[in-house]
């Protein structure tokens, strides 16, 4: 009894039938292989989630911390914890910012304590992002940087069955001897820097490895970067100092105004050196829009280190002195008003000495304070304590509500203004104090006969007479100028400049080289005539891809010409026939070479061919080439 099966069924069983699937599975391997590994990423595996039980989780962690994505989102996030760095004054920058804004934002103030914001980058959440960040970079380029390696040590894979499916394709025919075609196509290709080699009927070629080199490079760049930067915070020392005319510092702790150092740093091994500020020169624009802009800005010092001869050396902005490592930068100047100040019985205090006073504006007008704790005495030789808030201008320019200003930063006309105070100002707790500023918690204001605050205004070379004769304050003639300087040695620097420029460099070839294979298959046809296909993959698609493999497809056409057309009369009349296919076929490469809808025409015909193990004949038939013409019509 007869069994009938439906079309359905008949199609189904062909699918299931495992010997004539076999050739199917075979060319779906080999077109897999062709574009495999034209990549250093990792690939994802389909999971159905991770192995109950710590290894499960941990594995489980650690594949999502050295993923790709998890590397670029801590990235995100080590640039948002910095924004609180650049906003909110920092212990390690200026201790004194910090503290006045804790003063001003008494509510803020703890919590901003609490959260490590007055010390963003050596705070815990921000190291814990920057570790992460390492180790999530580390577990990314590892196992990358051995596939590639893998890569430069194979060769590129054979040519697939079906080089028809490639984005770019070319093929024509030609009298010339296959082998010969091969060798030329592989000197060909090594010329252009391929690396290529002939596996088969074909010359299987790849290029463009220095993209994968350069995204690599990239990221080591950064792990090198992040290692410079974090021994720069360990292992660095910094600290200022404010230096007048004729003063000196030496590299010892003591002589800093400030200091600040990395939690690795040994204070006792500290760059031993000294310098003198022998002179300060500025000079200003004096006209135009930009009046008072400076033009020149250095400091002329004498340096030199305990066991070595003394040295003249000028220091200006960006072009710091370096001695074995610790570089001396100038931050910026002000003056110094010399004064002279004499108790209630006339003698002398404070003898000519220079006050340094900070400045207010890009005019320099300046404010500070005169302290007087030791010597003076009333004039009933009480002894007391004198302080003056001070203020004063290179140039005045005249008052405004309660202060004045100046108009220009060079020293056109002094003006010193002093507000006067007794009382006590130093406990002698061993409290430190600033400097620069005068708390009058506990002094008593001076006043003159009216009740008045009193205050005055003073030139160069004038006094300032206290009320009931408590002594006087002169502004002596000789104006001295000041500048601070930032020491600081900071290991790594040039690692990072390195890493910096390693990163530029890697990026851009890893953005504008793109990896890309050629195979170059020759074959000889049933009617004796040798054809050539040509066809090209790349990592991404790219224009210049099928423009890359048209340029080598003309050089390999130089040397290879198309074959002659045949004599119809010479033929018989089947043989005219046959050779008419041949003809039409010959026609449809030839397009296939020129135009740029040759691919779909050959995938047009790709429908209807049969199996991988069958490919090479099929590519030789011209009746094979004459359904692939009319694909391409219909």
């Amino acid at each position: 009894m007869s069994k009938t099966t439906t079309p359905a069924q008949s199609e189904t069983a062909k699918n299931d039938d495992p010997q004539r699937n076999e050739p199917q599975q075979t060319e779906a391997r080999r077109e897999e292989a062709a574009g495999a590994q034209l990549s250093t990423a990792p690939r994802e595996e389909l999971t159905g989630g991770p192995t109950l039980g710590i290894v499960g989780w941990v594995r489980w962690f650690w594949r999502q911390l050295t993923s790709m994505r998890v590397a670029l989102i801590l990235l995100f996030l080590l640039s948002l914890a910095s924004i609180p760095g650049s906003l909110i004054p920092q212990r390690m920058v200026d201790d004194l910012k910090v503290e006045t804004w804790k003063e001003n934002n008494e509510f803020w103030a703890p919590i901003f304590e609490k959260l490590q914001l007055f010390d963003v980058y050596s705070s815990v959440w921000f190291s814990a992002i920057y570790i992460l960040l390492f180790v999530s970079l580390i577990g990314c380029i590892v196992p990358r940087t051995w596939q590639f390696v893998g890569q430069l040590r194979s060769r590129p894979p054979g040519a697939p069955g079906r080089l028809t499916r490639m984005p770019a394709y070319t093929t024509w025919r030609t009298d010339a001897d296959p082998e010969q075609v091969r060798e030329a196509a592989l000197g060909m290709l090594k010329r252009r820097r391929f690396r290529a080699h002939v596996v088969g009927d074909a010359v299987a070629a790849e290029k463009g490895y220095l993209r994968e080199a350069g995204n690599l490079i990239f990221h080591v760049a950064l792990i090198v970067m992040l290692l410079a930067f974090a021994a720069g915070q360990l292992f660095k020392s910094e600290g200022g100092k404010l230096i007048i005319e004729g003063d000196g510092f030496a590299n010892t702790l003591t002589q800093y105004d400030d200091f600040r150092s990395g939690a690795l740093y040994d204070r006792d091994d500290l760059n031993p050196f000294w310098f003198d500020l022998k002179s300060f020169d500025a000079t200003y624009e004096r006209t135009g829009p930009q009046k008072g802009t400076a033009r020149t800005f250095e400091a002329s010092v004498r340096w030199g280190k305990p066991d070595g001869k003394e040295q003249d050396a000028v220091i200006k902005v960006n072009e710091p002195l370096e001695v074995d490592g610790t570089k001396v930068h100038l931050l910026a100047h002000g003056y110094a008003p010399v004064v002279t100040v004499r108790d209630g019985r006339g003698k002398i205090v404070v003898d000519k000495r220079p006050v340094p006073l900070l400045p207010v504006d890009g005019m320099i007008t300046s404010s500070g304070a005169i302290k007087v704790l030791d010597g003076y005495t009333d004039k009933n030789g009480k002894k007391d304590q004198l302080g003056f808030k001070a203020w004063f201008v290179p140039t005045f320019g005249g008052h405004e509500v309660s202060s004045m200003f100046s108009q220009f930063p060079g020293l056109d006309f002094p003006v010193l203004a002093l507000n006067a105070y007794r009382g006590t100002i130093s406990s002698g707790s061993g409290i430190p104090q600033n400097v620069y500023q005068l708390d009058t918690a506990k002094l008593e204001q001076f006043k003159d006969e009216k009740g008045e605050i009193f205050k005055q205004l003073l030139l160069p070379g004038e006094t300032m007479t206290l009320p009931n004769g408590a002594g006087s304050i002169t502004f002596e003639k000789d104006i001295k100028e000041w500048a601070s300087f930032q020491i600081s040695e900071q290991p790594g620097t040039g690692w990072a400049l390195a890493g910096a420029v390693a990163a530029v460099v890697g990026l851009a070839v890893s953005l504008f080289v793109q990896r890309r294979r050629v195979w170059v298959r020759v074959v000889t046809g049933k009617d004796g005539v040798t054809v050539v296909e040509m066809a090209g993959l790349g990592r991404s698609e790219s224009p210049k891809l099928p423009e890359e493999l048209g340029a080598l497809a003309l050089r390999l056409y130089e040397q290879a010409p198309p074959a002659a057309e045949p004599e119809p009369e010479q033929e018989s009349e089947a043989g005219s026939k046959r050779e008419a296919g041949a003809e039409s076929g010959s026609g449809a490469d030839v397009e296939s070479d020129t135009a740029p809808d040759a691919p779909s025409a050959s995938a047009s015909a790709d429908a209807e061919a049969p199996p991988a193990s069958e490919d090479t004949a099929d590519a030789t038939d011209p009746h094979h080439t004459e359904v692939s013409a009319e694909g391409a019509e219909k």
